[in-house]
This record gives structure tokens, sequence and C-alpha cells, in this order.
């Protein structure tokens, strides 16, 4: 519950801003303030160039305040980091009027006020690269005290802003206390950026496809259901982005690719958000095995790119995103890592087969589904490395070409890492009658009550009948990359808003 009753510091503030609005002082001034310098720069540049400095000007907020009778150190904390800066009063006042520092500096300004300084850069005594400041205002008032932490004489810290909820729900906050946290933030980025550089090097072009569907498909998950008022017609938040992209192969494109929201109808828990950014890729005349090496090539580069290195803690783990990546087939990885052996069972030896690795069996489950679920029980924590698991039973995946030399398999890999799955790729299935009875098998699970199972989608069955060609397509987590290249064991680390339930406010 969030009380919208006014504790006695929001009070105090409220009253220093009227007390500003009666000096003449606008506490939301509509003024640009001429930014030319960062806290970084000052920092990293002025020891080695000290003349490029003589007039600078920045903001950021007000982080703390040393007052000294005529003379205040203070620190000032923008996008790029803190820097400590100087105020003597007859600087700031060099006439008469003194009430610039008597009154707004020493008395109306709060920490998390942002303002705005002028001055020039000097070291202090004790060696500290800081602002002189000969001219200051006050840009925006921070009405709410931030939290803040403390450090004792012994150098224990508490007060600390490390609550998960009070963190996600605001991230404002949590950004601007923990300076930490943007960085993953800032890793997040350049993860994007590094793979759009791989695919834009290559010729793919980038796309954008429909959010809102008529028929959800391209996964096997649970959709968000919604109505569209002028067509009188419900709509499905997209799954996944896969079949869309299909389709501007058939058109003609050999390479594409989106950073998709996608959105699933499913639980929460520490690499589950309903809300993910995933993206897909695909690209013609390819097959899995070229997918393989292609994944090492971009994953490769992503982590040189945001770490400097390919190697990364995860966890208690060292991994390294070295090429080449372990290939093992699913039936294999079962065999070696749960000391099972599902190959050629029916679905009722599955089901024994299951109850006995702890899985719990309900009467929706097919075979696909209890080899899937026999998988995750047995062998997906044993997968630290980079490790390609490959070659699914068909009935696992119902967009995948049949295997060219297994029967009842089909060419697909998911690539694991510290026993997560983040990608999974195949060689596309481009035969539009084989799609269509994939997709029938798909609706016969769904009578069973599988709410995951996949729709008929009769227009991308027309579009595989104007011809697609051998293909191959990628999908890869986002939000679960950037947990592996940050060391966060929590996907809410990595989303600025996770999804969370609804805060009560009250009056």
């Amino acid at each position: 519950m969030f009380d919208l009753e006014l504790n006695e510091q929001q009070v105090v503030r409220r009253q220093k801003m009227a007390q500003l609005r009666e000096m003449g002082i606008d506490p939301y001034p509509p003024e640009l303030f001429p930014v030319n310098n960062s806290a970084a720069e000052i920092k990293n540049h002025f020891p080695n160039n000290p003349e490029a400095f003589k007039h600078v000007v920045l903001a950021g907020r007000l982080m703390s305040q040393r007052i000294m009778g005529k003379a205040a150190f203070a620190n000032l904390q923008d996008s790029s980091g803190r820097i400590q800066i100087y105020v003597n009063r007859d600087e700031i006042c060099p006439g008469e009027d003194k009430s610039l520092y008597n009154e707004v500096f020493k008395k109306l300004l709060d920490i998390g006020d942002i303002i705005g300084v002028e001055g020039h850069v000097f070291t202090t005594q004790t060696g500290e690269t800081s602002v002189h400041v000969t001219s200051l205002k006050l840009l925006s008032k921070c009405l709410n005290p931030l939290p803040l932490p403390k450090q004792d004489a012994e150098g224990n810290v508490y007060d600390a802003f490390t609550d998960p909820e009070a963190r996600y729900r605001m991230r404002y906050v949590d950004l601007v206390v923990n300076p930490g946290v943007k960085e993953i933030f800032i890793k997040r980025t350049k993860v994007v950026q590094s793979l759009r550089e791989t695919f834009n090097s290559k010729g793919y072009y980038e796309v954008e496809t429909p959010i809102l569907q008529a028929i959800h498909g391209g996964a096997a998950a649970r959709p968000f259901v919604t109505h569209h008022n002028a067509l009188d017609v419900e709509l499905y938040l997209r799954i996944a982005n896969e079949l869309y992209l299909k389709r501007l192969i058939v058109g003609g494109f050999d390479g594409v690719y989106e950073f998709a929201k996608n959105f699933r109808n499913e639980g929460i828990d520490r690499t589950h958000n309903p809300e993910f950014t995933g993206l897909e890729i695909y690209v013609a005349y390819k097959d899995y095995f070229w997918m393989m090496e292609f994944v090492e090539e971009m994953l490769d580069k992503c982590a040189m790119d945001v770490n400097g290195t390919t190697d990364c803690m995860v966890g208690e783990n060292s991994i390294s995103f070295k090429a080449p990546f372990r290939r093992l087939s699913m039936f294999d990885a079962i065999r070696e890592y749960g000391n099972v052996d599902v190959e050629g069972k029916s679905e009722a030896e599955l089901r024994e087969i299951a109850k006995k690795c702890g899985v719990e069996v309900t009467p929706q489950m097919g075979s696909a589904k209890l080899i899937d679920e026999i998988f995750g029980a047995t062998t997906e924590k044993h997968l630290i490395q980079p490790t390609y698991i490959m070659d699914y039973p068909v009935e696992m995946s119902p967009l995948t070409k049949k295997h060219r030399s297994k029967p009842g398999l089909v060419e697909r890999f998911e690539l694991y890492v510290n026993g997560k799955e983040i990608a999974n790729a195949y060689t596309e299935l481009n035969d539009p009658i084989d799609q269509k009875e994939r997709f029938e098998e798909q609706l016969k699970l769904a009578e069973r009550g599988d709410d995951e199972a996949m729709s008929m989608d009769l227009d991308f069955v027309r579009a595989l009948e104007y011809a697609m060609p051998p293909s191959s397509g990628l999908g890869v987590g986002i939000d679960r990359l950037t947990m592996m290249l940050t060391n966060q064991q929590s996907i809410q680390e990595v989303l600025f808003f996770p999804q969370m339930r609804p805060e009560k406010f009250q009056d």
C-alpha cells in the first residue's frame, strides 16, 4: 500500500519550493541550460589537458553538501558519474545580495535537487579534481528524499535501497542511488548494438511485423487475448514473430531480422517475464549447421563488445563464448545427464519415465511435451558451457524441417548456457503440405487441452505454396543473453520495468 499522505520531509521540501517561488525563483525553469561537459569527461581529461577546462558548464543532481560558513563542497551526479564542486559565497554572489548562497544554496536546496553550474576546473589540496563554481542555477526541485545509503565509522553500510520490489517499482530511484544498475542497462544496449552490427554487416534487413495478430503462432505458448472494437474480432498479442518474417523470405528477402516485443500469458519467475524481447533472424539458402557457426561468430563478437573478453562469470561459473560450442543430440543429452533413454518410447512409456524423473504428469501432455519435461528435469541444469542441443523429435517442432538422415527427428538446435536456453534455431520447414499436417497435429493437442498448442495459420500455408527457399532461422532471448553477459541471476534485473502486481495508492 502506497500512502499519499505527506511525511515530514516531503512537507518541508514543499515549503522550500514555496519559499523559492516567493523569492522569484522558478523551481522548474523552462529555459535551455547549455551543458558542455560531463563529470566523467572532466575527471578523465583534465589532468592531461587543464587548459581545455577553464570554462565548464554541467548539470546534475546534488548528492551531498558540506557547508563551511561562506564556502561549501558538494557532490554533483550527472549521467556519467559524480564530481566534486566548490561553492564560494562571494564568487556566486559578487554584489551586495548574498541570498543565492545564504538562503538558496544553504537552506532551500536539498539532496536530489537538479542544479546547473558554471565555473572552472581545479585540483584540491587533497588531489581531487573539482569544479570551482562561479554561477549556479536550480533546474528541478526534488520533492521526495532520496533513499541514500549511510555508512558508520566502522564502514558498515545501512539504509541502502536494496529491496527488490521497491527497486523494480521505482527504477528511476534505483538508477539514481545504485550506480551499478545503470551499467547493466548500458551493457544491454551494447548487446543489441553488437547483434545489429553483425546482421547489418552481412546485408540483412531490419524489419517490423505486427504485434496484434489474428492467429497466435510461431511458438508454443499461451497468448494474451484482446478485442478490436472496430473490426469486432479477437486479436492476440504476438508470442513470436516467426511466421511473418518467413513470409518476407517468401517475398524475396534473403535475410531479415527483428528485435521484437513478445508477450506470453504465463508465469513470472527469475527467468520469465510476460513481456520480453526476442530477436529473430531468417536467412535464405542456409541450414541449421550454417546457423550454428553464425551464432558462434555472433556471440563471440557480442561478448567482446560488451565485456572486452569472450569469458564471463555467471554466478559461480566461468563461461566461455569462444567457438566452437559443444554439439549434443537431445536423446544423447538425456542419456548422458539423466541416465534414461527416451528414444523410440511410446507415450505411455514416456509417462512412466517422466514420473520417475519427478515430472508432474497431466492428461494433456503428449509425447513431445513429456520429452521436453524430462529433458528439463534431468539435463538442463548440467549444460553450463555453451552447448547446442540438436535433433529434436518431430512432435516438438511443428515449424522445423524433418531431419535429412534421422527419421522421426527434425533439424533444430537450442543453445544452452549456464543451464538456460538462450537461442533456438531450425532448418526451416518450407514444404506446405507437411506444414499443414503439422498444424493439424497441433490442433489435436489443443483439443486435448494443451493451451500452448499452435493454431492453424492457413495464410502462412498459402505463403509456403508460393515457394519459400530453403532457409534457416534463429530466435534469441535478449533478456537472458543480457543476464549472462552482466552476471545477473534474475530477469527483473535486466528489465527497466518488469511486470509486477499493480501498486495500491491510498488517499
